[in-house]
């Protein structure tokens, strides 16, 4: 069952099914299933009253105890909109909407009110959970299928939204809400043209509880709503995506009301809407957008269901959403106000600086990220400005400075510097902007590229990093190349070289204290060979830096 912040009411209609037992239901399906036909009933019955945290259980117990994938096993005995409902219902939240969305951005055109719908509605967590879910299901990265599928201010947008950086601040600030009313207003309603940018900025990152006010503070200002401003000066999906951000701002379950409503009303229904959002909000506000949806259009979410759709499909929906709100004793009035979410802080080790470049004091990555937007941005670059700013932010902050760039324009920072600046110039800015992990994962690649393999650079770095270094260069190296670093040190070198690169490469130097009788032996037999000259080549130039590393001078 979905998570509730502490002190929140569960809204959702669906709930952990009492005294559950993930085999017996596994059993149950399973006969269901077998034979002539399937009994559609009994299926749609249990897979209605689990939740999704127990549906996984199911799947998990179905193959210990059959050997067969039990979604594949569903898709094969159901069919239509029935099937559909009930495999998105096996599948675990971040996963629907990551087929959700592949297939929006899959074949000829794009569903882009699906994406709208998904990326302006849910929250930090939710969207990084899709992210990791569709790189897992898909082997591919969304925010690269996206940029690819889509283009102008509507694809930046959703990039910005992708990142799931959204402020959760409690705290408002009313000058910087004032602020943001000016400059909305002046970006689009006293200018000539629109300043786009800024209402990505201002609409993408802002906190939900900071945005209410400036709308608030906007139409006191400008006489009208920002929605009106929004219908003015955007335009096409751009403008539908903006308006959908405003509605979820003001209200999540509201925005969800008015989708199903529309999916439902004439002819026709709109059943992949339907489907997901029901399977979406059934586990966090269903509750809520009943309520709204009963008050609003003055008839039940249940007896519109009801109405518009049949059969099996018509019976697991109702199911979901739990209710006829036109039932007496059933309606209410009074909308479920949701507890602010509490926020635990990490202990954050203290750790002795010892290089040239220390933390910024008073680091204010907002603004690090729109000076260098505009040093880059018009003819010619700033690299002055540049220079200063990369040279006196510590990497942690450089990192928080690439995320904070890609949030509030939708563009990655280091492709911009790459196309602004040159030479050694570039290279060592973009080593600079780089986590450590990455930049040594990129140097030991480029030393085994091509022609030749520059030993240098591989004893330089695998001879002098920690083990924790060491491991996290192994996985930025997966992570950029597909390949472990052990298999590209194998095919690149040879012999006692390869063999000691290896060792090295694991991250496994023993780290307890000192042990100097050990030591002693050490130095008279295994670093014979060395002193009298039995190692040549990369090897000895490999074992003397090593040793030249280590306490004390008793390797010369």
């Amino acid at each position: 069952m979905a998570k509730i912040a502490q002190g929140a009411m569960y809204r959702g209609s669906v709930h952990d099914f009492p005294e559950f037992d993930a085999n017996q239901d596994a059993e149950a399906l399973y006969t269901a299933m077998k034979g002539f036909g399937s009994d559609k009933e009994s299926i749609l019955e249990l897979i209605t009253s689990r939740s999704n945290k127990q549906r996984q259980e199911i799947c998990q117990n179905y193959k210990s105890l059959y050997g067969k994938d039990l979604i594949e096993d569903l898709k094969y005995e159901l069919t239509g909109k029935f099937e559909r409902l009930i495999v998105n219902l096996m599948r675990p939240l971040a996963y629907c909407d990551a087929k959700e969305i592949k297939d929006a951005i899959s074949g000829v055109g794009t569903d882009e009110k699906c994406l709208i719908e998904i990326l302006a509605s849910r929250t930090n967590e939710q969207m990084h959970q899709l992210v990791a879910a569709y790189k897992d299901a898909y082997e591919r990265d969304l925010e690269s299928d996206i940029i690819g599928d889509t283009s102008g201010h509507f694809q930046k947008m959703l990039v910005v939204l992708l990142q799931g950086t959204r402020e959760n601040d409690d705290v408002v600030s009313e000058d910087l809400v004032q602020q943001d009313v000016q400059d909305l207003y002046e970006a689009g309603e006293l200018k000539w043209g629109t300043d786009e940018a800024q209402f990505i900025y201002i609409l993408g990152n802002r906190s939900k509880q900071h945005l209410r006010l400036v709308f608030d503070e906007y139409l006191k200002t400008t006489g009208k709503p920002i929605e009106a401003s929004i219908r003015g000066e955007l335009s096409g999906d751009f403008e539908k995506l903006m308006l959908a951000v405003v509605k979820c701002i003001r209200s999540t379950p509201e925005y969800f009301a008015e989708r199903l409503f529309k999916a439902m009303k004439g002819l026709g229904t709109r059943d992949n809407t339907l489907i997901r959002i029901m399977v979406s909000r059934s586990e966090l506000d269903m509750l809520d957008i009943r309520e709204i949806f009963r008050t609003k259009y003055e008839k039940s979410l249940y007896s519109m269901i009801k109405n518009d759709t049949s059969g099996e499909y018509k019976k697991a929906l109702l199911k979901l959403c739990g209710g006829d709100d036109d039932a007496a004793g059933q309606f209410f009035p009074e909308a479920a106000q949701v507890a602010y979410q509490m926020w635990e802080l990490s202990a954050v080790s203290r750790v002795e600086l010892k290089g040239t470049v220390c933390a910024a004091n008073d680091f204010n990555p907002d603004a690090d990220a729109k000076a260098l937007r505009k040093a880059m941005k018009g003819i010619g670059t700033d690299e002055a400005t540049i220079i200063d700013i990369v040279t006196h932010r510590s990497n942690a902050q450089r990192q928080q400075i690439r995320q904070t760039f890609k949030s509030h324009f939708g563009r990655d920072l280091m492709a911009d510097l790459k196309s602004e600046i040159s030479g050694d110039l570039a290279r060592l800015i973009l080593g600079l902007m780089m986590p450590p992990a990455h930049y040594d994962a990129k140097q030991l690649k480029k030393a085994m590229e091509g022609a030749g393999t520059d030993e240098k650079t591989l004893i330089e770095i695998l001879a002098t990093r920690t083990n924790a270094e060491i491991r996290a260069i192994n996985e930025a190296y997966k992570e950029d190349y597909h390949k472990s670093l052990e298999d590209a040190l194998s095919s690149d070198t040879s012999g006692h070289f390869r063999r000691i690169l290896i060792s090295l490469a694991t991250g496994n130097r023993e780290e307890g204290g000192e042990n100097r009788d050990q030591a002693q032996e050490d130095a008279q037999v295994r670093l014979l060979p060395i002193c009298t000259g039995q190692l040549a080549g990369p090897c000895q130039a490999l074992a003397v830096g090593w040793g030249s590393l280590l306490p004390g001078t008793w390797l010369v």
